[in-house]
């Protein structure tokens, strides 16, 4: 017997008893003369059952029948097992043709002790930072490394850019490898494409993103600062200028993607029975596109800050990798093991001692640069040489090498090799 029962028994017991007046039982319990005079009537000074509702215990004409709820039960335990209150309500809408509320969903599944994968925690107050009020002002971007197939694939990481005023997923790929430069740049050449050039970037301090080293070379000293990393000096290049996010919850938005992405994407992923690199690729496109659908919302300010990129920018060799080479007296170059011979210039003109540019692009492909003119293209792997900067502070050892490879013209080694 719930307490407000409880006062109604014994104001109505005191009523038939005399010692209160119907109006005053009536001010008490917050009901009328007339109601008061019906409780009378039905009072029974052995029993309580006529303080009950007279709908106590009967299922309302509005409920959801038993074998739905079963059925509710069911794909909830085996299909759909795993999925959220909401994830589950809406499949139940697209897929089983069930037209039930969320609330619903969550009261049959709290009454039969399923809980929800979600982990409710006391919120924590911090300083909320406002979004941006323009798409296109800042993108945030983040890489998170998980198991994504559970057992039926290895772990992938997948790498995202976020928009900051629309929380629109701007682009997104799974990767085998973990978070590297090259995940970075491919990502970023897809925003650029689909979108655009954003204001600026909001990104953690990895690495990746720049120096944390204290060493500083004789040219770094003479130029007062730090060479960047590979993707900091073609965001540099971009005009886009980056914000180091010093803890998680600066930038909350995309760690708040994660959570959601972790949570429905990996549901999705085992529905499509996804176990390869390729199949997760394309399950994720679709999911970026329904959450985009779903989960994105309008700027404050319809005006776009994406930027066009200019007429002859050349992206590839922007997002690609650079080193410096000084041509060497034979007209050969060396990048890692490889050894790549030069072609002459016209009227047979050297050019050795010269500084040239290697861009080892997103394609696969080592393009040579003097200045503006392209040398020479070949094939050579991107993940052979990539992200690979010599530690000045390793002790130099004395070790026998195998004798570096050299290219043709035509990119294919020749015969003989050069010491």
């Amino acid at each position: 017997m719930s307490q407000k029962e409880f006062q109604r028994v014994k104001v109505i017991e005191n009523a038939v008893g005399g010692r209160l007046s119907v109006s005053e039982a009536a001010r008490l319990l917050q009901l009328s003369e007339r109601q008061v005079l019906r409780l009378k009537q039905r009072y029974q000074p052995d029993s309580i059952a006529w303080v009950r509702h007279g709908n106590c215990g009967r299922q309302m004409p509005w409920a959801l029948p038993t074998p739905q709820q079963q059925l509710i039960l069911d794909l909830a335990r085996s299909k759909y097992a795993g999925f959220n209150d909401s994830h589950l309500c809406e499949k139940l809408h697209s897929e089983e043709g069930l037209e039930v509320s969320r609330e619903t969903v969550r009261r049959i599944l709290r009454g039969a002790k399923l809980a929800s994968p979600q982990k409710r925690r006391p919120r924590q107050y911090r300083a909320r930072r406002l979004p941006r009020p323009r798409m296109g002002m800042m993108a945030l971007t983040d890489a998170s490394c998980h198991a994504w197939l559970q057992d039926r694939g290895p772990k992938f990481t997948l790498i995202a850019f976020q928009d900051d005023a629309t929380s629109q997923i701007l682009a997104a790929h799974f990767q085998l490898e973990a978070e590297n430069t090259i995940g970075y740049l491919q990502s970023l050449h897809t925003m650029i494409t689909n979108h655009g050039v954003p204001l600026s970037l909001y990104r953690d301090r990895h690495g990746i993103f720049q120096r944390n080293d204290s060493h500083w070379t004789v040219a770094e000293q003479l130029a007062g600062k730090q060479s960047p990393t590979q993707l900091g000096r073609a965001l540099l290049e971009l005009g886009i200028q980056q914000i180091p996010a010093y803890s998680a919850q600066a930038k909350g938005r995309i760690e708040r993607a994660w959570r959601t992405f972790q949570d429905r994407l990996i549901s999705e992923l085992r529905l499509a029975r996804a176990s390869t690199l390729l199949e997760a690729n394309a399950v994720l496109a679709l999911f970026c596109a329904d959450y985009n659908q779903r989960f994105a919302h309008p700027a404050a300010e319809a005006v776009r800050d994406f930027r066009s990129l200019p007429r002859r920018f050349d992206l590839a060799r922007c997002l690609s990798f650079h080193y410096q080479r000084v041509v060497g007296p034979d007209h050969v170059i060396t990048l890692g093991a490889h050894s790549i011979a030069l072609p002459p210039l016209p009227g047979h003109r050297g050019y050795a001692g010269e500084t040239v540019e290697l861009s080892h692009q997103l394609d696969g492909v080592l393009r040579v640069y003097r200045g503006n003119h392209l040398l020479l293209a070949l094939p050579l792997p991107l993940d052979q040489d990539a992200d690979r900067r010599p530690n000045p502070r390793a002790a130099v050892t004395k070790r026998k090498t195998p004798l570096p490879r050299i290219y043709n013209l035509s990119g294919r080694p020749a015969l003989a090799a050069v010491t």
